[in-house]
């Protein structure tokens, strides 16, 4: 098949998603063309059946803003007819949906158009009336949709008048990247031999809740000796080092900003910390299950799919610190419980989010699609 991508291609889980789809295509001998304004930054090495294809919105004076949607809109139709593309696969409704559509309008009823919803999309922009619309209507005059989690189907449903079916295909990670590694050369950089490292990758955003990072943190090391790394820049960056410095533990916190290949840093940690109060899959709960790192978090969204309660991992409802510590030192104080917890997690992520059994899934859905 000859498959168009469209994704933001940043440090988001959605971009990682869909920069890891397709690649795993490109390995089963799809030709992929990623259509987007930059280089997705997870693609890594070159591969012959992998081409980008850059969009550049047009400045003219008289437009206030550089008119990216339809730029992209024409360049996915440009890539279509070019390289006769099956399908075009996008990652977010807004704006990626509604370019689609527009592309398939210009070029013809034999490209397709697939779309998954990753989040906020929906979550966030669902609920903003200036959009609602305009994503029902990209979402149902896409040929099929898929969506990352069953509750992010349900906030879907809830949200939005949906005529399509919502296929529910999860994340998934590449275990040839995402495993225990041995970082044996590294943690001695990072911690004491005697003491525990703690993590927590986000984009800063507020519904990450990282001030909870610091408070569960300041509560676990009062009893476990340890450290806590923090990798990702936004928004609460700033009140993040603040509090570190009012809660008296900055020494203890390393501040990493970010960082495009984060596998060895998960493999570096002892525990994940994850209180977000959104989180409609929880990618990096799955790379750090992967890794055999097992997570104390919220039960907020699609990370109870993700994270098997009481079995890889515990979590507690959203702002409950004192709760999340507790989860937190009973794990790095039994060594026992420790060791089952991780060996769940590298279980639960070979058997449920395998990138080879997730790619299987969009490949059908593709080939469906197609033949539709």
């Amino acid at each position: 098949m000859r498959i168009g991508i469209t994704c933001y291609p940043s440090h988001g889980g959605s971009g990682v998603v869909a920069t890891e789809l397709g690649k795993l295509m490109a390995e089963r001998g799809h030709q992929v063309h990623f259509i987007t304004y930059d280089m997705p930054f997870r693609l890594g090495r070159f591969y012959h059946n992998i081409h980008y294809h850059e969009v550049e919105a047009n400045r003219y004076a008289v437009f206030r803003y550089p008119p990216y949607d339809l730029a992209l809109a024409s360049r996915m139709a440009q890539v279509a007819k070019m390289h006769r593309l099956d399908l075009i696969h996008v990652h977010y409704a807004v704006p990626h949906a509604i370019c689609a559509y527009l592309a398939k309008e210009m070029v013809g009823d034999w490209l397709k158009v697939v779309t998954t919803l990753h989040g906020t999309d929906i979550t966030v922009l669902g609920e903003d009336p200036s959009l609602k619309d305009i994503i029902c209507f990209g979402i149902n005059q896409s040929d099929a949709v898929t969506a990352v989690s069953d509750s992010l189907i349900r906030q879907t449903a809830d949200l939005l008048c949906i005529q399509n079916p919502l296929h529910r295909i999860y994340n998934f990670v590449d275990q040839r990247i995402y495993r225990p590694l041995d970082v044996s050369d590294i943690r001695p950089k990072y911690a004491a031999p005697h003491e525990k490292i703690l993590l927590h990758i986000s984009n800063f955003r507020g519904v990450k809740r990282v001030p909870d990072v610091i408070r569960t943190f300041e509560k676990v090391q009062r009893t476990v000796p340890s450290r806590l790394i923090l990798v990702g820049e936004g928004p609460e960056l700033s009140r993040s080092v603040q509090l570190a410095k009012e809660l008296k533990v900055e020494s203890q916190v390393c501040f990493l900003g970010k960082q495009d290949e984060v596998a060895r840093l998960v493999s570096l940690a002892d525990l994940l910390l994850l209180p977000s109060e959104k989180e409609s899959f929880g990618l990096v709960a799955l790379e750090a299950m992967a890794c055999g790192v097992p997570t104390v978090g919220s039960e907020a969204g699609g990370i109870p799919e993700v994270v098997g309660q009481g079995e890889t991992g515990f979590l507690s409802p959203v702002g409950d610190v004192d709760s999340m510590a507790r989860d937190a030192i009973r794990l790095l104080s039994d060594g026992d419980l420790y060791r089952r917890f991780s060996e769940a997690g590298l279980q639960r992520a070979r058997d449920r989010f395998c990138g080879e059994k997730i790619a299987d899934q969009y490949e059908r859905l593709y080939q469906n699609v197609v033949e539709t």
